[in-house]
């Protein structure tokens, strides 16, 4: 059977605020220029803004680059920061760091607290208004090259294949999308950027990546409780100071709050669970004040890319661009992504319409990195590079030394750290490590991974092929399980893997729950042995995220 195949000019792959930002000025450009562009835009989520989740305090400064009267077109940044609270944790205390002290990344004067999901919802009207064909539901399964190697464009994954791979009842045979440029927009961890990377070397001269988990709830809280625009970052407890993680707080409009909590995935100890710490840090008093008496009206999770400046990878290949956290763009230090992600896809968008203009096609589009390097966000992450190689010391060393970088050296150091190493290289053996007791979820305050999975609106089919694969299946059992105490069943936000045993406690196996998958891309990234291959499932599945 043939697919079927479709031609633009320009393919984006992701819907999220740096593919989206791409869409919109590349027909901007086009308008401009009154001609003809054809854009097409791609979305694993079964709609804009599904699987979208970010804390999120947005610095509205590209988004007024790419369209200056976003207020008067209805764009939902409607609750302005209006006081920063920044507090090191102990177990029952702690201190509030006065504000003079912080450094300017820490300051959040002039931006919003948004729901990044509607925001970018906001953003496909506004790519849709302009002309932009946009296919929410379609996963890009696979990358296609021509005969000399450069990206062609891609396939989108079947549908209605059942578990054994084989075509069920409603099976749907995959869409080829060519297009003369291919613009990779997936986010942390893209299934097709990762390949891109190996197959181009793209990373060959940069750091190993470094990412974190960040885990968050929405709560609807008491009206008392609320302060509109007040936001709220924590370090210290419920880590240790040699485990990089934190916690935020921020309060959206009508009532609403965003708690969550981000532990750095180069952690070393694989008794820890990121989503216990969560739980935990919203018992400390300073965040339970806000909670008690409010209901939590959602869940989800995603990994982040935090490696900034030294783990950028090159940018380029024949045929297309890696833009926004499918390249990893985030400025960690600011705890913010999505002005950095829509700058990225913007300065693509210039260079990609250049090039078209110039009746190019299928080569490197090198203006791309050159119009980043002399921007505004390359400034920014060189002034911010040193932050996580800096944590990386512990909280006191780290955040003492990052703290001189920033106020000293206006964070342009005559020197630039480097990671040490991929996060899945990180973990210990679990025998060298002190197990962590985590108390019951309450159901009040605190809550099981089965009933915060129910409130992300995830959903997979039961019978299709799994889409967390496994190189090796003995691996799980024979060295996960052995030697790490089969970190999986922690490191996932969403039991999504299971260790069982008979009665007797005889014959472990590995089972994974696949339906459960809020695709945060952590396996991929933690897995030891880097066994674990997360591929897209069928398109408009995985969860639905309201105001995340």
């Amino acid at each position: 059977m043939q697919r079927e195949s479709m031609e633009y000019d320009v393919l984006i792959v992701g819907g999220g605020p740096a593919g989206l930002a791409a869409a919109i000025r590349l027909k901007q450009l086009a308008a401009e220029k009154g001609q003809d562009m054809g854009v097409c835009l791609i979305e694993k989520g079964a709609e804009i803004g599904a699987h979208i989740l970010s804390g999120a305090v947005m610095d509205p400064k590209a988004l007024t680059e790419l369209i200056p009267d976003w207020k008067e077109q209805g764009a939902p940044l409607n609750a302005p920061v209006s006081e920063d609270r920044f507090f090191i944790l102990s177990e029952d205390g702690g201190w509030k760091v006065p504000n003079s002290l912080l450094p300017g990344c820490f300051h959040n004067e002039g931006n919003y607290v948004i729901s990044l999901g509607n925001v970018c919802r906001w953003l496909g009207q506004q790519a849709e208004n302009l002309g932009v064909e946009i296919y929410p539901g379609f996963a890009g399964a696979e990358v296609l090259y021509n005969e000399d190697g450069s990206v062609k464009g891609v396939a989108t994954g079947d549908m209605g294949r059942l578990k054994d791979g084989s075509e069920g009842p409603a099976f749907q045979l995959g869409m080829e999308l060519h297009a003369k440029y291919t613009l990779f927009a997936e986010g942390c961890r893209g299934h097709l950027g990762k390949q891109i990377q190996a197959k181009f070397n793209l990373a060959s001269d940069a750091d190993p990546q470094v990412y974190g988990i960040g885990i968050k709830e929405l709560w609807e809280i008491k009206p008392e409780k609320h302060q509109t625009g007040l936001v709220v970052h924590t370090g210290g407890w419920p880590m240790d100071n040699d485990t990089y993680g934190g916690g935020f707080l921020y309060h959206m409009e009508d009532n609403l709050v965003s708690v969550g909590f981000v532990v750095g995935l180069g952690y070393d100890n694989p008794h820890l669970s990121p989503y216990e710490e969560m739980q935990r840090f919203k018992t400390h008093p300073k965040i339970r004040e806000f909670l008690e008496g409010g209901k939590r009206v959602s869940y989800g999770a995603r990994a982040i890319t935090a490696g900034g400046l030294q783990s950028l990878p090159k940018l380029t290949f024949p045929g297309g661009v890696l833009i926004g956290d499918d390249a990893g763009f985030l400025n960690a230090s600011r705890i913010k992504g999505s002005h950095c992600a829509i700058k990225s896809g913007s300065l693509a968008a210039e260079a990609c319409f250049e090039a078209l203009a110039a009746e190019r096609s299928y080569d490197e589009l090198t203006a791309y990195p050159e119009k980043f390097q002399a921007s505004w966000l390359y400034d920014e992450l060189y002034k911010a590079r040193n932050f996580k190689p800096w944590m990386s010391k512990g909280l006191h060393l780290g955040g003492f030394m990052f703290g001189v970088d920033q106020k000293l050296f206006g964070g342009k150091a005559p020197w630039t750290l480097h990671h040490s190493g991929p996060d899945h290289t990180k973990l210990k053996k679990a025998k060298d490590c002190t197990p962590i007791a985590y108390p019951k979820p309450d159901g009040v305050l605190t809550f099981d991974r089965l009933s915060s999975v129910f409130l992300s609106n995830t959903n997979h089919e039961e019978d299709e092929p799994c889409h967390l694969t496994l190189k090796d299946a003995s691996v799980p059992i024979r060295v996960n399980l052995a030697e790490y105490d089969a970190p999986e069943q922690r490191y996932c936000p969403a039991g999504v893997y299971e260790i069982l045993r008979e009665a007797d406690g005889s014959n472990p196996r590995l089972q994974i729950n696949a339906q459960n998958c809020v695709h945060c891309k952590t396996c991929d990234i933690k897995d030891p042995t880097q066994n674990i291959n997360w591929v897209v499932p069928q398109g408009g599945e995985g969860p639905t995220y309201p105001n995340m």
